[in-house]
């Protein structure tokens, strides 16, 4: 006996990450797409990250902004984060330049030292 596949998206296990690809040049239409993919892929799949495989989004510029700032705010409000793969240093300036931060893949994340925590010093440690 056979059962026919599923429809829908794959399982992905919890702790391997989603991986959405970003072809090139895409309408309003095709984003609008790709956010529900993004809202699927965390509410159904049980992943919190979506990795964003941006190589082939081609030069960098707002419209490429928008489609990540898009993508991020339908992740989080699905409970979840995107991760950026393979982003083209341009891209990488123009998103600090507006003011978004992404997580890079290969990247540890930034985070703030613990509060009340310093550093401790050692005798002999030259001043810097």
């Amino acid at each position: 006996m056979s059962c026919a596949p599923a429809a829908g998206l794959p399982h992905v296990e919890a702790n391997t990450p989603a991986v959405l690809v970003l072809p090139g040049p895409l309408t309003r239409a095709e984003v609008a797409g790709l956010c529900a993919d993004v809202r699927a892929l965390l509410e159904g799949g049980g992943a919190a990250v979506v990795v964003c495989d941006v190589a082939g989004l081609g030069p960098p510029g707002l419209r490429s902004v928008d489609l990540l700032a898009r993508l991020e705010l339908a992740a989080r409000r699905a409970g979840g984060r995107i991760r950026l793969r393979d982003p083209d240093p341009a891209l990488h300036a123009l998103l600090d330049l507006v003011g978004l931060r992404f997580q890079v893949e290969g990247q540890t994340e930034e985070r703030e030292p613990a509060r009340g925590v310093e550093e401790a010093v050692e005798t002999g440690d030259p001043a810097v």
